[in-house]
C-alpha cells in the first residue's frame, strides 16, 4: 500500500460512525484477549457534527505493547495492515482499506502520554463547537487543496492541530481545578 498517496475527502458528519465503531470494537477486542485494557473512538469521526475524512480512528490501550506484534496476523484477517510504530514511538498502528482507508487503530500501552493527548483533543472539540467548526473549515479547505497529497494535507494542518492540542490539555487541567 502506498502510505502517502491517498485521495483526501472530507465529508459531513455521519451519525452511523458511532455504530460502525461499536461493530469494529467487537472484532478487535477478541484479537487482543488478555492484553486488552480499553478502546476509545477518537479523531474527527468521534466528534458529533464535525466534518471528517470518513476514516474511523480507534485508540486501543493494552497492558504490553510488545505483545501487540504477535497479533499482526489476526489483525490482517480482519483486513488490517500493520505499520509498526509509524512515526510515534511506543505505538503500534494498523490501517484498514487500501484504496480508501476506513479504519486506523492506534495502539498504546497503558500509561502512554499519547492516550491522554488523543482523548483530551477529542473531548475539547466535543466541548467547544466553535473550535470544531474552525477545524472542520480548515480540513475542508486543505482537502480541496491537497486532494491527492495526504502528506501535504497532514503537513499543512499540523501547526493548527498542535495549537489545538495545547488548548485541549490546558482546558482539561483547568476544568479539573
Amino acid at each position: 500500500m502506498n502510505k502517502r498517496k491517498q485521495m483526501i475527502e472530507v465529508v459531513p458528519y455521519d451519525p452511523s460512525w458511532s455504530s460502525e465503531f461499536e461493530a469494529e470494537v467487537a472484532q478487535i477486542k477478541s484479537v487482543f484477549a488478555d492484553n486488552f485494557v480499553a478502546i476509545h473512538h477518537i479523531g474527527s469521526t468521534s466528534v458529533p457534527g464535525l466534518a471528517s475524512k470518513p476514516t474511523l480512528d480507534i485508540l486501543l490501550e493494552v497492558n504490553d505493547i510488545e505483545c501487540v506484534d504477535t497479533c499482526n496476523e489476526q489483525m490482517e484477517k480482519l483486513g488490517y495492515e500493520a505499520w509498526g510504530e509509524y512515526s510515534i514511538p511506543g505505538r503500534r498502528f494498523f490501517v484498514k482499506g487500501e484504496e480508501k482507508r476506513t479504519h486506523h487503530v492506534h495502539t498504546f500501552q497503558v500509561g502512554s502520554p499519547e492516550i491522554a493527548r488523543h482523548l483530551f483533543f477529542r473531548d475539547y472539540l466535543k466541548s467547544h463547537p466553535e473550535e470544531a467548526k474552525k477545524y472542520a473549515d480548515l480540513k475542508i479547505t486543505l482537502a480541496k487543496q491537497f486532494a491527492n497529497d495526504r502528506h501535504g494535507y497532514v503537513l499543512n494542518k499540523q501547526d493548527y492541530v498542535k495549537a489545538l492540542e495545547k488548548k485541549a490539555i490546558a482546558w482539561f487541567y483547568n476544568k479539573k481545578e
